[in-house]
């Protein structure tokens, strides 16, 4: 800062100014207007204007460099802000591009950049679309335009940002090998047991094209799709993914990735974990070879008799810590001690000559829970038959599947008449398995153990719902398989930064108390308020969250202030 004098005919003002980069441009800004000659005169206690003025600005100086400013601002209500000037800024992605530096991801665009011609930053593109998809999840070109409210916005244009989509496809696989690497000295990798899953992916078209195909979708859409594979590792984070055609059979999306995993990441004695609709005895005798094991659920209705009678006796059942076996008809429904206990047998079987330690859980609070589902769901049936033009349109879990249709006619010929009832057969039928579960592997270990391992699929399920509810993956507009590839890429990253920031923060705030939609809440609240073009005030509520990130992340942006030359330090952190 320094002191500026204007003189007039009449007197001499008095301003204290500083130069300021606005729009790529430097320029000066007034910081506080001192008075004229006479009212500082006034105020001085005897000492010249001028020398006291000069002092004044020596001491503002000494306190910016202690970290102190004062900001002094004179508004007029009468006074219009400036058109077109931007007032506020995010900030929340200042974190997302912290985990994607430390990802080495900036290293790794360099590396995809060598040999190719392109007149882009891809780094910069990358890290823009990665964190837009946080703070704004959205299309391309909107990305770009919310990007515009960052304090640096991006230079890219939105060509060059297709054009970079197309680059990233082509460098699917090296990117999430490399990023997974990285990601080790970043935080933990558990990569001794992955769990695998599929999901589909709608498109906003009517015919196919490429490996946008008509299938079966998990959301009931009657749009061409695109599948995707995804494997995670034993610590909830995101490993690799690949796409397939919407209309293939997923069992078969398992060996391809899975091979790639193995050579490119450089892993071996693994454990993978799945859910019924992938254990095809393909899948499980993969998994039986050169040290890998499988994790698989088993349906109990799809069980040869004399296994399905074993799974579902009650008699012969273990609890955890204790040799005494149990009767599941003496369990006492209303102790919560045994309410709460999960019970299990296990032998080994030979299905398909493939050795499998075939294992059965019985929980009652599970039980209560599907015994309290399903009445619901009764009464909804009942209040359906009220709408018998809807009836013939059944679901999974939908409840219209315990009504059954009768056709009749009273004199025995072709029927027209429909009747619709209650199905108490199929509602008996359902309840024999309440409360069950099972899985079969090849691992000779404790089954308590590999219950709680296949547990854990639950986060994949939940990295499926994030990418589509909170990262926004779907429907996808993009009409090039590249960028297709690219657009799920990006949403791949983000889910991994996502989830490692999610991880991060927990050590400071227990899981139970912050949700995933509350972090990404919190980091698009996360503004900035320009004072005066080179100072910014937070203009955002300091909760337990922003506390835990700024700890964790080793900077802060909620002191009472931040100036230009520091914001800036941390767009480059």
């Amino acid at each position: 800062m320094r002191l500026n004098k204007v003189i007039s005919k009449n007197t001499i003002n008095y301003y204290v100014i500083k130069d300021v980069v606005k729009d790529g441009k430097r320029t000066t800004t007034t910081v506080e207007a001192l008075g004229n000659i006479e009212q500082i005169r006034a105020k001085s206690d005897g000492e010249d204007p001028e020398v006291w003025a000069k002092n004044y600005v020596k001491k503002l100086n000494r306190e910016l460099k202690q970290g102190k400013v004062t900001v002094v601002s004179n508004l007029d209500k009468n006074v219009l802000i400036e058109k077109e000037q931007q007032r506020s800024f995010n900030a929340g992605h200042l974190f997302v591009n912290h985990l994607f530096k430390q990802l080495g991801l900036d290293d790794i665009c360099a590396e995809i950049s060598k040999g190719h011609k392109q007149k882009y930053n891809v780094a910069e593109i990358l890290s823009t679309l990665i964190s837009t998809r946080f703070l704004y999840p959205s299309s391309k070109k909107s990305s770009l335009e919310y990007a515009k409210h960052y304090f640096e916005p991006p230079k890219s244009t939105l060509s060059q940002i297709y054009s970079c989509l197309k680059l990233l496809a082509k460098h699917s696989d090296f990117i999430q090998e490399a990023v997974y690497k990285n990601s080790k000295d970043v935080t933990s990798r558990n990569n001794r047991i992955l769990y695998y899953d599929c999901t589909n992916y709608y498109f906003e078209i009517e015919q196919e094209a490429g490996f946008k195909r008509y299938g079966v979708s998990k959301e009931k859409r009657p749009n061409p799709l695109v599948n995707m594979g995804l494997f995670m590792d034993g610590n909830g984070l995101p490993l690799a993914f690949h796409l397939y055609d919407g209309n293939k059979n997923e069992q078969t999306s398992l060996k391809p990735l899975e091979q790639k995993v193995i050579q490119d990441f450089g892993m071996s004695k693994i454990v993978v974990c799945t859910d019924a609709g992938l254990s095809s005895t393909a899948n499980r005798r993969f998994n039986s070879k050169l040290g890998r094991s499988f994790i698989t659920t088993q349906s109990l209705k799809k069980l040869k008799k004399h296994l399905k009678e074993w799974a579902l006796d009650p008699e012969g059942w273990k609890i955890s810590g204790s040799e005494k076996t149990y009767d599941l008809r003496n369990i006492d429904f209303h102790c919560a001690k045994e309410r709460d206990r999960i019970y299990y047998k296990s032998c080994w079987i030979n299905e398909d000559n493939l050795e499998q330690q075939f294992i059965v859980s019985f929980s009652p609070k599970y039980k209560i829970y599907q015994e309290t589902l399903r009445e619901r769901q009764i009464e909804r049936a009942k209040k359906n038959l009220q709408k018998p033009s809807d009836l013939n349109r059944k679901r999974q879990n939908d409840p219209k599947r315990f009504i059954k249709r009768l056709d009749y006619t009273d004199e025995g010929e072709v029927a027209e008449n429909q009747l619709f009832y209650i199905d108490e057969n199929a509602i008996a039928e359902e309840a024999i398995y309440d409360g069950f579960y099972a899985v079969c592997t090849n691992l000779d270990d404790n089954p308590l153990d590999i219950i709680a391992v296949n547990k854990n699929r639950w986060e994949i399920e939940t990295a499926f719902r994030d990418l589509k509810t909170e990262f926004r993956a779907r429907p996808v507009y993009l009409q090039r398989e590249d960028c297709i590839e690219a657009h799920f890429l990006i949403c791949f990253l983000a889910l991994l930064i996502y989830r490692i920031m999610y991880q991060k923060i927990s050590r400071r705030i227990s899981p139970s108390e912050i949700s995933g939609g509350q972090l990404l809440d919190t980091l698009k609240a996360i503004q900035f308020f320009s004072k005066d073009g080179d100072i910014f005030e937070p203009n955002y509520t300091r909760t337990d969250i922003t506390d835990a990130l700024h700890e964790e992340f080793g900077f802060r942006t909620d002191t009472q202030y931040i100036d230009t030359r520091a914001l800036r330090k941390l767009t480059k952190m």
